[in-house]
Order: structure tokens, then sequence, then C-alpha cells
């Protein structure tokens, strides 16, 4: 019979419990024990050691299709992926460059004849390459890349050229080092007409490892962190590539130099070819998700065993867990885990069901909202990352900043998250100009009492558009049971109905701030950066009330009884702190009232003290096995704990 802390893991792998598991096992590897190593060379050399490893264990076939030579199991490569970053970050960012990052690439934006010539080699890493798109002066802005790629129907090649010094492709990992092709993004110039940007394979080292002609490669050197990942730049200087290594699935080039392409409109095709490429910035989320899980787990088991002053009545000193400001430093984080987990499952279905799709079953609505989703997501799991993380670290006093002990090296490798795959900020205003855009064109020219109107029917629906469980959570909705006493705060229609009025009215405030601007403002710029902060909030409540959504799904499907119960109290847990954490907003707009809002504080309390019993089954269901914690104080069984203090 499992275990209630295996029934908490079975229900936050999800569908992706065996691919997860699988992953867990070939990481028992002893190559794969956590380790700290800041000299670059070693910890290099280790992360291509390992990446060797996992190729001969055939890890990264799941992430190509079945007629590319993988087994075509998108979600699946993902979640493996994800948990390589509770061995090292380092080795799941250089394996995401190499498979997800690249090879997506060649996978989703070339077509059979980059298949045939380069998978194969590619996942068994006979081919290393990098992805070569953010550059020295642009890196979110991606249409604005200054890279070019200009034909010449005479020899039938590209010309691949850095024409600024703002446009060397910058902080390309694998690029300084162990690359040997790139996928480069550039804009596409032919017969005196720039396309936009496209992505091009270009050789940029030969086998012994040097530079090739034209092509000047240098090492960006120490980080912050991640010090297994060899990140680079990379200065092209007219550099011939022949025509067939245009990746060619939604544009092309014919030999006189005629372009070509299916799709019409630029800017819809610049953002379908991105659009394939989200699996990247879903897999940077999770597993900033993952690296948080550690940290929870090495921070919980030590306030278990470290103990700090008498108690009356108490043999001995107490353990810090005891301490309800050290449940409150822990427990809404782990309820947080929890939450993003199972929005991030819900993510990578939606993800696995359209890239199983074929081109002409592809809904481009649909497309569009996963984008959007990752890309809240994306922010939401790597902001979550590093505020556990260090609240861990500090948890754990002076040992938690012994770098025997992980957590240190943790902080440094996720600081980082937050920036690539897109800033966090341009992400969250992805969100919500995918929220706004859904229905800005019917806002044109209407009066007050039709913007009313409409803003009581076409936004109510937006809101309300169910990501998980629709059924369920509308029935939860509908019968709750809401007044002004203490327990209405545990209801969940009640916390539901809560997190969707807040984005309602963020969403249709915003809308109608943003009509105002535009009419005030001379040009649209200064109307969107006019409401901006408002937008981002917006955008920020729509995530939350997704994932609180995916918690409530994700209770509904777990078998076990107790798991069940215990999940129930992390999603109170969650949802309270939420509105705690913008209970200022909640007051403001009269939706929590002041006796109210200090009920929510006496929840939170209520539920970190009926939860502190279950402490360590919850972080076992977290799913990060003893063999990756890598935290010597774990290890010291009737040791002297280290003080908790540092002394400096």
């Amino acid at each position: 019979m499992p275990t209630t802390a295996e029934h908490l893991r079975i229900a936050l792998d999800g569908a992706w419990h065996e691919a997860r598991e699988r992953a867990r096992k070939d990481l028992a590897h002893e190559k794969f024990a956590p380790h700290y190593t800041p000299e670059t060379d070693k910890a290099r050399a280790i992360t291509l050691e390992q990446m060797r490893i996992l190729a001969e264990h055939g890890y990264a076939a799941a992430g190509f299709s079945v007629e590319s030579g993988g087994t075509g199991d998108a979600g699946g490569a993902v979640a493996s992926i994800e948990m390589l970053a509770m061995s090292d970050l380092s080795l799941m960012v250089k394996a995401g460059v190499q498979w997800g990052l690249f090879g997506g690439a060649i996978e989703n934006l070339g077509t059979e004849r980059h298949h045939e010539k380069y998978v194969k080699q590619l996942i068994d890493l006979d081919v290393l390459g990098c992805f070569a798109m953010t550059e020295t002066g642009h890196g979110s802005d991606v249409q604005s890349l200054e890279t070019t790629a200009t034909y010449d129907p005479d020899t039938q090649e590209f010309v691949i050229h850095s024409p600024t010094p703002s446009s060397r492709k910058d902080y390309i990992g694998g690029a300084a080092q162990h690359a040997r092709f790139a996928a480069v993004f550039a804009q596409l110039v032919t017969q005196g007409e720039t396309h936009g940007v496209h992505c091009f394979v270009v050789p940029i080292r030969d086998e012994d490892g040097n530079d090739l002609p034209g092509v000047t490669t240098s090492d960006c050197g120490y980080k912050g962190g991640l010090p297994g990942v060899d990140n680079g730049r990379i200065v092209f200087d007219q550099v011939r590539i022949p025509r067939e290594n245009l990746l060619n699935k939604y544009a092309d080039v014919e030999p006189d130099g005629t372009y070509a392409s299916d799709i019409d409109n630029p800017s819809r095709r610049f953002f379908t070819m991105l659009g394939t490429l989200v699996r990247g910035r879903i897999t940077v989320g999770g597993s900033a998700g993952a690296a948080a899980r550690v940290a929870l787990s090495i921070a919980t088991r030590y306030a278990e065993k470290r103990r700090q002053f008498d108690a009356p009545g108490r043999d001995g000193e107490v353990p810090i867990m005891d301490y309800l400001v050290h449940q409150r430093r822990l427990l809404p984080l782990i309820a947080r885990s929890y939450a993003l987990g199972f929005a991030q499952n819900e993510l990578l279905t939606t993800m696995h069901r359209l890239q199983s799709a074929s081109l002409q079953e592809l809904d481009a609505q649909e497309q569009r909202e996963l984008e959007g989703r990752a890309a809240g997501l994306k922010a939401a799991n790597t902001w979550h990352a590093s505020r556990a993380i260090q609240e861990c670290r500090e948890a754990c006093g002076g040992a938690g900043y012994m770098a025997e002990n992980r957590l240190t090296a943790l902080r440094a490798d996720v600081d980082v998250f937050t920036t690539f795959e897109g800033d966090n900020h341009v992400l969250t205003q992805l969100v919500a100009k995918e929220l706004l855009t859904a229905y800005a064109d019917e806002v044109q020219g209407m009066s007050p009492v039709e913007w009313m109107r409409f803003a009581a029917t076409t936004i109510s629906d937006i809101v309300k558009k169910r990501t998980a469980a629709q059924q369920i959570i509308q029935t939860i909705v509908d019968t709750r049971q809401d007044n002004e006493e203490d327990g209405s705060l545990f209801d969940r229609g009640t916390q539901v109905t809560m997190f969707e009025d807040r984005e309602q009215y963020l969403l249709s405030t915003a809308a109608r701030r943003l009509q105002a601007a535009m009419k005030r403002e001379d040009n649209p710029f200064d109307a969107f950066n006019f409401v901006q902060d408002h937008v981002l909030h917006a955008a920020r409540a729509h995530i939350d009330r997704v994932v609180l959504e995916a918690f409530v799904a994700a209770i509904e499907d777990c078998k076990d009884e107790t798991a069940r119960d215990l999940l129930s109290e992390l999603c109170d847990l969650y949802a309270l702190t939420i509105i705690d954490e913008d209970k200022a907003w909640f007051m403001e707009h009269r939706l929590l009232s002041v006796e109210r809002a200090k009920a929510v504080t006496r929840g939170i309390n209520e539920r970190c003290r009926s939860l502190r019993p279950h402490a360590l089954t919850l972080v076992d269901g977290l799913g990060v096995p003893d063999y990756l914690l890598g935290s010597a104080m774990l290890d010291r069984e009737g040791a002297v704990v280290p003080p908790q203090d540092v002394a400096v």
C-alpha cells in the first residue's frame, strides 16, 4: 500500500508520473549526485559527462517525433528535463539548450531534410549545438534582432553577418566551448527585401573545437551561478552557409531568391515560428519549481532536527519547526510549490496535446492561450523559486550559508531563471496583452453605457473561462455559503470567487483606463505605459486564479482520502496567502472587511498549525529523493548541529 507521502507525490507528478519516476531512477546513478564545483572548467566537464550518460540511456528521445527518430512524447520530455534540476541546474540548462532549444528549433522549424541530417546525431550528442537568439542589444525584442542572413542567388548561399557591435550573439549556452553548430536567428534578406527573423543552422566550430572562418566565439567567463554551462558570444563576419540551412517549415527561399511562405502576414508568421518553441519557456518554469522543492525539502528536514531554546514541560530544546514563525516561513511556500506544480502539469498536458496535433488540427487561439499561460507560469514559478530558496537559506541560519549544504548554490543557479526565456515583467505584460486583446477591437468607440454592458458580459466570460475541472469548479462556486464569519474563508467557492472577482475587476478597469489613455495620449506606447502597473496587476491576478483552479482540480483527482485532506488544507493555505499578499487591494475595493482581513491572518495561522505535524510528509510528497538532496547537514545523525547565527 502506498504511503500518504507517495500518494501526494503521485498526485503532484500528475499525468507525467511515469516519466518523472523514470528520471528519479536514472538520477540515482552516482555521477548525478549534487556537487559544489565553482571552477568552470571542471564544472563544464562534469556537466558534459553527465549529458553523455543521459544520451547513452536515450534520455532525449521523447522530445522528438517518431518520424525524426524519437518517441514523440513532448510532455514526458519536458517533465524529464525538469527533474534534472533536482540534481544540478547546470545539467538541466545544458540539456535544455541541446535537446530543447537547439534540437527543438531543428525539429519544429525545420523539415525532413534537416530532421534526417541532424536529429539522430543531436539526440546522441554526436552533434552539439547552441541556440543563438539573444544579442547584446536585443533580448526580449526578438523582432528587432540585427544579425542578417542575406541571400546570394549566384552561389545559392546565405551570408550570415553581425553588422553592429550590438548584434553580437550574447550569453549563448554552449557557445563558449562545446557547441559545433548554432541555430541562429537573423533577419532574412533576399532580392533587396527584408522578411523578418528566421532561423538558420550555422556551423561555428570544426571537430577540433576551432572557430570556423568568419566566426569568432568568446567566453562570457564567470557568472553568478550555473558554472557547468559554457555561456559564450558569437560574432559573424560574412559567414556563408548553403541555402538548405534555412529552417524552412514556415518559409523558404527558392534558388533564384524568391521568398515564399504559406503565412502571408509577416507578424503572424514570426509569432507562429516562435510559438513552436514554447517548450523551452515551459521547461524553465518547471525546472525552477523543481529547484524550489529541493530547497524546501532541505530546509524543512533541517527545521525538524535543529533545536533552539527550552520550553516549560519539554525535555530538551524545541525543534525550530514547532515555532509558528518558522511554520509561516516554510509551509506557505510548500503550499505554493504544490499549487504551481499542479498548474505546470496542466500546462504540460495542453502543450503535449497541441504539439502532437497536425498543422491542420492546430487551433490558433489555443496556441496563443498556451503561449500566454506558459509566459505567466514561467514568471510565477521562477519568482517563487527565487523567493523560496532565499527563505530556505535564511531559515537554516549559518548552516544554510555553507556551500556543503547546497542552498547557496541553488540560490545562485536559479537567480537567472527570472531573466532567460523572457524577463518576468515582460512575460507578465505578455499575459495581460493576450487577455486584453481578446476584446480590444470591440472596445473601440464605445460609449460608457455600451462599455459597461460589454464589461458585464464579455470580460466576465474571459475571466470565467475555466482552465481545469470546469464543472467541478462551477459547482463549487454555485454552492458556496459566503458570510462574514472566519469559516467562510475556508470555503472553496468563496476563495475561487474572490480570485475571480479580483481578476475581473482588474481586467475591466485596465481596459477602461487603456481606452481613456488612448484618447488622451498622442501615441499607443504612452497610452499603454500610463496603465502598465495596472495591467501587470491584472495579469498576476489571472495567473493566481489559474493556479488555484489547477489545485482544486488536482484535489478532486487524488485517490487517497488522507492525501486529499492534506491537499485541501494546503489549498486553503495557498489561497489565503495570496489574499493576504494583496490584502490592501481587497480592502480598498471593499471585497474584504477589516474584521475579515484579520480572519485571513488567523486562517493562515490555523492552517500552519494543523499542517505542522505533517511537514515531513508534505516535503516527501514534493518528490525529491534523499540522494538528490545533497545537503551535508542532513546526513549528520547525532552530530552537533552548527550554530544558528553566522559569526562575522
